[in-house]
């Protein structure tokens, strides 16, 4: 019998049913949750609505740091009410203003060997020291916090084989979009991604962070690196060495791809608007007049990635015609740089500091100019997602990002001979002051839960039925994000727990007559393409299209949180079963689909187009358990049903 991977070995301790046989579903106890503030308004109304006095993990936190724009009295009374709740159910509450809930979990939170669940996309940051981080929708957040498992496709094991060391200016953010160049934004679908070989002990926390926080772009389950003396030491420095354990994979375990990666032989990348894996040599782009420069995010944000940023930037000045904006990712970072001097550094080039927060990342502020070029340092490019519908966004390391913001023009930072090297100190700063600990059991009795006026209740859902008979609303094209179905940015977030509001954005992107037609029609279909609903794990964009009547979503492909999401929801997620029919479907004709009940159970479904009369296959691997959550319609009344 082989040895087991790093993966393995954590999901075989957590594993509470299922086998753990590739392709087949496992349920996992989950020990720490997270949420943020887009996503966490809504978590928490599904929590109440379990009537779960209390979370019933080993450690659940709550943070603020999505949307800190408040030039309305929306985002305050989500911070408000999320502040309440988490104080009545048992949750730590990270304030405004404290950092970025990756960057802060890592910090002070993330435990080697632990399971972690968040209502974040980037949750598989906690990879960075030895942590199985989960990214999922904030209704299998609410149930993994009540104590629930949660229920996963047992992944595949891709392992990255890494040697060598990383010349000085080439960064982890390089070798991670060499692996998005190399597989793609779709490549790694239902896999987990271990980081290991030698190349790994040349790797601080900060780095091994930066490419697990990326793993989400090639559409991973998780991605992990190993545990080790790297780790101690950087636990050390937080004060939590207690946490420490040693982890790594069986010398004989076995995976179902390895990938090669000499790290000294990178060079600086950039991914190119408007994709992730758009990825070529900065030098082949070199030259291109750049209007922008943002450095930070959960990406790259780390006291090492801003105290390089500053070493570049000391005694220098940003270019006229660049606009720069610096994000640390936590309290504790803003502060070291504050006490090393190295703040100053950065405020002395012209560039602007902006909150510990996620900030422009999600168009929340700081947008570019129209048409703008901008440089960042985060982990998505997509489309209208900074908030300037044509802008064209760049993602790059904080090294190439300094060189942009110096020149003018996207230019490769080893050709400027500019200095990275820095001492790390040997401890952080440790202030724990702003996040406040949840009331105690006796105290919550009296604890009130505070609502403001723009939050409203859970979508209705319905149950799915044996015959759905709908028009085709809209057909998309591959690739479609979660920020083209639900986007992001400052004017559309503070809506995040009002979705009738929210829903009048819905697809705004690809056809901004939708949600109205929507409406009109009462129930409706949607048809996509390869890799439908990657990025975000947005429950959002499962629930606006379950509010405007969409009952099933049909695809190519679709990305895997996505799909949890839409179950979740209610909604039929299907797949084409020959992916050239298609071709046979057109905006505007009548969909039937027939003998959904027995479709349920054994994974085909007939679909007819009532308009041309053409009858095609569908299909869907549907475990016994979601087949129960789509017939009880959607998880909140399964799980209701199931107390």
């Amino acid at each position: 019998m082989s040895g087991l991977t790093l993966a393995q070995k954590i999901i075989q301790k957590h594993l509470v049913s299922g086998e753990m046989i590739a392709g087949t579903e496992i349920a996992l106890r989950i020990d720490q949750t997270l949420t943020q503030d887009a996503t966490g308004t809504m978590a928490y109304l599904e929590f109440e609505a379990m009537g779960i006095d209390r979370v019933r993990t080993e450690k659940s936190v709550a943070y603020i740091d999505h949307n800190t724009l408040q030039s309305g009295f929306e985002n305050a009374d989500d911070h408000r009410f999320i502040q309440s709740a988490a104080k009545k159910f048992g949750l730590y509450f990270s304030r405004p203003g404290n950092g970025i809930c990756h960057q802060v979990h890592l910090e002070r939170f993330g435990v080697p060997g632990k399971t972690l669940m968040g209502s974040d996309s980037h949750t598989p940051t906690g990879g960075g020291i030895g942590m199985l981080a989960f990214g999922a929708g904030g209704l299998d957040v609410a149930v993994a916090m009540g104590g629930g498992e949660y229920y996963i496709t047992m992944p595949k094991m891709y392992k990255v084989n890494l040697t060598g060391k990383l010349r000085p200016c080439v960064t982890a953010k390089d070798a991670s979009l060499e692996l998005l160049r190399r597989i793609s934004v779709k490549g790694g679908v239902g896999a987990i991604i271990e980081w290991n070989g030698e190349g790994v002990k040349t790797l601080s926390v900060p780095e091994r962070a930066t490419i697990t926080n990326m793993g989400t772009e090639v559409g991973a389950t998780t991605s992990i690196f190993p545990s080790d003396e790297t780790t101690r030491l950087f636990l050390q420095a937080q004060g939590r060495e207690e946490d420490y354990i040693p982890l790594d994979s069986d010398p004989d375990a076995v995976y179902d791809m390895v990938i090669d990666m000499d790290l000294s032989t990178l060079e600086p990348l950039i991914a190119c608007p408007h994709s992730p894996d758009n990825v070529v040599k900065v030098s082949e782009v070199a030259g291109t007049k750049v209007d922008q420069v943002c450095i930070g995010s959960c990406t790259n944000s780390s006291l090492m990635d801003l105290l390089k940023v500053a070493k570049m930037l000391e005694g220098k000045t940003v270019a006229p015609s660049v606009s720069v904006s610096v994000s640390p990712g936590s309290r504790q970072v803003l502060t070291m740089l504050a006490d090393c001097g190295a703040l100053s550094a950065i405020l002395s080039s012209g560039a602007r500091v902006l909150e510990c927060a996620c900030g422009p990342c999600i168009g929340m502020g700081f947008s570019p100019n129209s048409g703008g070029v901008s440089l960042r340092t985060f982990n998505r490019n997509f489309e209208g997602r900074s908030g300037t519908a044509d802008g064209k966004v760049y993602l790059v390391s904080p090294e190439t990002a300094v060189a942009a913001a110096l020149t003018g023009y996207i230019t490769d930072p080893t050709t400027l001979g500019l200095s990275t090297e820095i001492t790390m100190p040997e401890a952080f700063k440790i202030d724990d002051s702003a996040i406040l600990p949840p009331a105690s059991p006796e105290e919550a009795k009296d604890v009130e839960i505070l609502r403001g006026p723009n939050i409203k209740e859970f979508p209705k859902s319905r149950p799915v039925t044996d015959s759905i008979s709908a028009p085709l609303l809209l057909k998309v094209g591959d690739n479609i994000t979660t920020d083209h179905i639900m986007p992001a940015g400052s004017k559309i977030l503070p809506y995040r727990s009002n979705i009738p509001y929210l829903s009048q954005y819905c697809f705004g992107v690809c056809d901004k007559t939708f949600p109205q037609r929507a409406l009109e029609a009462g129930s409706s279909i949607v048809v996509g393409g390869e890799n439908y609903g990657q990025g975000s794990s947005r429950e959002h964009a499962a629930l606006v299209p379950l509010y405007l009547g969409v009952r099933c979503v049909i695809a190519k492909s679709f990305a895997r949180i996505h799909v949890a999401n839409l179950v979740n929801a209610g909604i039929l997620p299907l797949t084409f079963q020959d992916p050239k029919d298609y071709d046979s479907v057109s905006q505007g004709d009548n969909l039937r689909l027939e003998n959904v009940f027995e479709g349920l159970k054994n994974g085909t479904f007939t679909l007819v187009n009532e308009t041309t009369g053409k009858r095609m296959n569908l299909q869907a691997n549907f475990t016994d358990r979601q087949q129960k959550i789509l017939l009880a319609g959607g998880l909140l009344d399964y799980t209701r049903e199931a107390k």
